[in-house]
């Protein structure tokens, strides 16, 4: 079976749920469109204005606020609105990018993530380098096999969404990603330079359907294959168009 894409997502607000989409415009050093763009930060947070990147340690998110995935979040590019769900209920709604629409979300998420966070919580945006997890603007690549061999390990199911990627590929071979690191990747019309590996932390723990810490994946990866690694960073050197079902080559 020739590699495609499987599936596409963006994460518009840090550490709430994933946005699939069935095709997305990426420019040549850039993330997708709002991806990661919005944030929830601690009261004790300070952001300037222009900010450069911060570490996730300045915002709440799933390692350390696995109740998160109680919500799912509902975001439209056009109107820049948020809107969170919890059991198919909506229980806040807001503008994004208004102060007031901000303020409502965030009274909801004070009342909501308490005693979890420090000080009243914020939403922040940054749209110059996003709050991605590392200084670069990288998208992330999970090989969907590389996740079915880490389940024979586990000796349990992996929801593949744990681990937050973009592009999930479909058609590898497990681990294969893992040789691709230096080279370039095609993407349909798009060309992807492969930069590293991606360590995974305690945010893989939590079960995206319960809420629940159920499993220990930084644990599992390193005793079955040696290493905390799942899925790869890249940089988009070619900017287009990636859909669905897209071919995926080396070279």
């Amino acid at each position: 079976m020739s590699a495609f894409i499987k599936s596409i997502y963006r994460y518009p607000v840090k550490g709430l749920s994933a946005e699939e989409l069935d095709q997305v415009t990426v420019k040549a050093s850039k993330l997708f469109p709002y991806d990661r763009r919005f944030a929830i930060a601690h009261g004790t947070t300070e952001f300037p204005d222009g900010p450069t990147w911060l570490s996730k340690k300045h915002f709440v998110m799933l390692a350390k606020n696995p109740k998160l995935a109680q919500l799912t979040s509902e975001f439209d590019e056009n109107t820049e609105i948020l809107t969170l769900l919890r059991k198919g209920k909506r229980v806040s709604r807001g503008k994004l990018t208004d102060q007031t629409g901000c303020m409502l979300l965030e009274q909801f998420l004070a009342s909501f993530l308490e005693p979890d966070v420090r000080g009243a919580p914020k939403i922040v945006e940054n749209n110059t380098n996003a709050f991605t997890d590392i200084p670069d603007l990288q998208i992330s690549l999970i090989n969907i096999e590389s996740v079915k061999d880490l389940e024979r390990v586990v000796r349990n199911s992996v929801d593949p969404m744990r681990f937050r990627g973009n592009l999930y590929i479909q058609g590898l071979k497990a681990w294969e990603e893992n040789n691709w690191i230096g080279k370039e990747i095609r993407v349909g019309d798009i060309t992807l330079a492969i930069k590293s590996h991606i360590g995974r932390c305690s945010a893989t723990n939590v079960n995206l359907d319960t809420a629940d810490v159920d499993l220990n994946i930084p644990k599992s990866l390193q005793a079955g294959f040696g290493h905390r690694n799942m899925g790869i960073y890249a940089s988009v050197k070619t900017g287009g168009l990636i859909q669905k079902n897209a071919p995926v080559t080396i070279g």
